[in-house]
């Protein structure tokens, strides 16, 4: 199996998990609030509805797709929020759970089909097949982290954030481009430990700059669905501590973050 179809497989995984968790969801829970500010269970569920179509969209109409990013960039800082109030204003539980499931489905076979050394416009660089997928496999996973917290639910963590944890890792000096901020030329070592001790490390031994702890706490951290405070990750290094404080591995601007749990609100 090719490194990419596995990467593609993983992200059906990812979404058809997230699946299971809301598709016996009274319509109650669906407009339940969620720790992300404004959106319910069905705007988590709308936007990642939305972002398979416009990666559909990016990957089999690139020329096309080039309107949606001059939307993004005539409102950067809505056009997101709007794009997943409009699908909740259209369309209630079941139909909008039915467009994601017929949206996965058709970016699925997209990807499979698009021949070797595809590269797929976005809202920053191209990417890979893999990237595209690696990338929508993480929004995946951290919306639906979202729906967890909401619903009570804790989620046992699988193999599949290690693609979560990669783009991190690969997004780091995004996170210091999109505030301003020059970032350091030397590379870090992270070493991160999975549920079953396993050890996944990035960058060279030696580095002077370390992130150390455990895997899945990584992956909150750079999808910002927990506050570094409830974390149990470590900072060697002025810069390395600096990383952790705004780390992200999604595109577009510095996203607001989590409080720290004894801040935060009920959200159920």
């Amino acid at each position: 199996m090719s490194a990419v179809v596995a990467v593609i497989d993983d992200l059906r995984e990812e979404g058809d998990e997230l699946d299971e968790l809301v598709r016996e969801l009274a319509a109650p829970d669906w407009r339940g609030p969620t720790p992300a500010d404004r959106w319910t269970v069905a705007h988590q569920i709308a936007h990642l509805s939305w972002t398979d179509e416009v990666a559909l969209l990016a990957a089999s109409e690139p020329d096309r797709f080039g309107d949606e990013v001059t939307k993004a960039l005539a409102a950067p800082d809505s056009f997101v929020d709007e794009a997943a109030d409009a699908l909740v204003a259209a369309h209630a539980p079941g139909a909008l759970l039915a467009r994601w499931r017929e949206g996965r489905q058709r970016l699925d076979k997209v990807l499979r089909d698009a021949p070797d050394g595809t590269r797929i416009p976005w809202y920053g660089p191209p990417m890979s097949v893999a990237s595209m997928a690696t990338a929508r496999l993480m929004e995946t996973w951290a919306h639906g982290q979202d729906i967890a917290d909401a619903l009570g639910v804790t989620r046992t963590p699988t193999a599949r954030i290690r693609h979560v944890a990669r783009i991190g890792v690969r997004a780091r000096n995004y996170a210091y481009a999109v505030r301003g901020i020059a970032a350091p030329e030397e590379e870090f070592r992270v070493e991160l430990r999975t549920p079953e001790g396993e050890m996944i490390a990035y960058g060279p031994e030696g580095a002077a700059q370390r992130i150390t702890g455990p895997l899945l706490d990584f992956c909150l951290l750079v999808t910002q669905r927990a506050h570094r405070s409830d974390l149990a990750l470590t900072a060697e290094g002025r810069d390395a501590d600096q990383w952790l404080s705004i780390a992200q591995a999604f595109a577009g601007p510095p996203g607001p973050g989590r409080l720290p749990r004894a801040e935060q609100g009920d959200h159920r």
